[in-house]
Order: C-alpha cells, then sequence, then structure tokens
C-alpha cells in the first residue's frame, strides 16, 4: 500500500498532467459555501473521485469538485467540500487534500468554514475572522512518522492564522464597512452536534466559536511551510443558547445566504494578500 508521501505526490503528478496553472492560493469551501465557486475562472475541474488517492466525502453540502483557475486574478486552486474525521477518516487523510495542494505551489491556505456561534455578541449570518483555535479532536494530522521533506517533527504553532494577513482581513473589512467578528476556533470530532454543558465549557476554555473542520488543515498546511488565513460563518448559535433545535440544512442554507458578500469580500481581499505574500 503507497505510504502518505506517495499517494500525496501521485495526486499532485496526476493534476500537474492535466493543468498547466501554477496556484498560488488554495481556498477550501466550508457548508453551504458553494457559491464562491462561481467567482473562481476555471482552467480545470475535475470531480475529486477521479483524483488518485483522493478522500470522498460523504455529507450533504459537500460536493467534492477541485477546480484550478484565477480568482481575483491570482493563480488558486478550489476545493468545493472537505472530508472530516467523523467520516470515518483519520486526520492524516482528512489532511490529504491540504498536503497536495501545498504539492502543486500554494503559498497561502484560505479556510472557510460553517459554525456555531458562542460568543454572546454573535448572530446567524455574521463572519468570524479566526485569531487562534482549539485542537479537540482528540488527535493531531502531524501523528505517525513525519515526512521531513514536508516539515519538522515539532512545528511551531504560535501564530497558525498569520498575523499579517489577518491585519490586511481587517483592515479591509474596516474600508468597505463590513462587520468581521474575531474569535478563537473550538474543532470537535463530532457528528453530533454540542450539548449545552459542552458549550458552557468551550466557552470557559476560551472559544468563541465550534466546528469540526479547519484545525487538522490549518495544522497540516503550517507543518509544511504554507501561510493559513481562516474564516467561520456562523450559520447557527450553539446549543444552549439559541432556542432551536441544530440542523445541517439551516446551516447549509445560512451559508448559501451569506456566499454572496463573502465572495465580494474575498474578490477583493486576495489580490491584497497575494501581494503581500510576494512582497
Amino acid at each position: 500500500m503507497p505510504d502518505r508521501e506517495s499517494k500525496v505526490e501521485a495526486a499532485r503528478l496526476w493534476l500537474q498532467e492535466r493543468c498547466a496553472l501554477e496556484p498560488r492560493v488554495g481556498v477550501v469551501l466550508g457548508s453551504g459555501l458553494a457559491p464562491l465557486v462561481e467567482v473562481l475562472e476555471p482552467e480545470f475541474e475535475v470531480a475529486t473521485a477521479e483524483i488518485p488517492h483522493w478522500p470522498q466525502s460523504t455529507v450533504e453540502g459537500h460536493a467534492g469538485r477541485l477546480l484550478i483557475g484565477h480568482l481575483a486574478g491570482v493563480p488558486a486552486v478550489m476545493l468545493q467540500g472537505r472530508v472530516h474525521a467523523y467520516e470515518g477518516y483519520d486526520l492524516a487523510q482528512v489532511v490529504l487534500p491540504v498536503r497536495i495542494m501545498a504539492r502543486l505551489g500554494i503559498r497561502l491556505l484560505l479556510l472557510t468554514n460553517a459554525a456555531g456561534g458562542i460568543h454572546p455578541e454573535f448572530r446567524p449570518g455574521d463572519v468570524m475572522l479566526i485569531e487562534d483555535h482549539l485542537n479537540l479532536q482528540g488527535q493531531s494530522p502531524l501523528r505517525g512518522p513525519n515526512v521531513a521533506a514536508w516539515g519538522p517533527r515539532f512545528p511551531d504553532m504560535g501564530a497558525v492564522y498569520d498575523p499579517k494577513l489577518r491585519k490586511i482581513a481587517g483592515e479591509l473589512a474596516s474600508l468597505k464597512e463590513i462587520e468581521l467578528q474575531r474569535g478563537v476556533y473550538a474543532s470537535v470530532p463530532g457528528p453530533q452536534y454540542e450539548t449545552p454543558a459542552e458549550i458552557r465549557m468551550l466557552a470557559t476554555l476560551g472559544a468563541d466559536a465550534v466546528g469540526m473542520s479547519t484545525v487538522p488543515e490549518a495544522t497540516a498546511a503550517r507543518h509544511m511551510g504554507v501561510a493559513v488565513l481562516g474564516f467561520s460563518v456562523i450559520t447557527n448559535l450553539a446549543a444552549g443558547i439559541g432556542d432551536e433545535a441544530l440542523s445541517h440544512a439551516e446551516v447549509i442554507e445560512t451559508g448559501k445566504q451569506v456566499g454572496a458578500r463573502f465572495s465580494d469580500y474575498l474578490m477583493a481581499l486576495l489580490p491584497k494578500l497575494d501581494e503581500s505574500l510576494n512582497s
């Protein structure tokens, strides 16, 4: 059976044989954020099921498509849908797509997710710029033998979400009079939603939003020297904060509603981020 490095290289070569464009930015779209695909000018598009060794999503709202093209003039690879540990994958498999994108040459990974709001001032439809995270998945995507070509055995996690890029994102939001929340994202295993007691615990730990993704991908990206910027779309209030029962349908619908205005913001933001990384 091929090892992780062999799988990543096989997928990279497969993609490069079919698309010559070298992406500088990778984008992962969370639940319901498919409208962002419409702003990409694609040169290549493929179902991820066709890519060698690519893990397949089984969750509604995660289409399983990879697109390479230009996003606001920036060469980019966009992943519509991700996989999660609760689908039966270990975290090394969950982050395989990020590692493949890193080997394609991306310098920035832009992560988006749908999240439950814990902070008392957050409301559904808000967008939170991730400043830090809590890994409550119970494991690390770096567990197991280290691939030295990818990064160090013990990578620093002191600034996972690039402070300079966060500053640019915040300044642009202010300039465009967009209310951008900021906070800490907690990543839990799922797939069940959290109990009210668990949400109180997360609030005590300092979490402002909670979801079931993103942290493994951010960890793998930093391990490989890729800058990370992350956004959580607050699709619902976490358990015990709102009165409504939580549902995946609500998550997808709110994500779609936010998608259009979030797309406009990202289209303005990406060239600034790309310029900063290349300066």
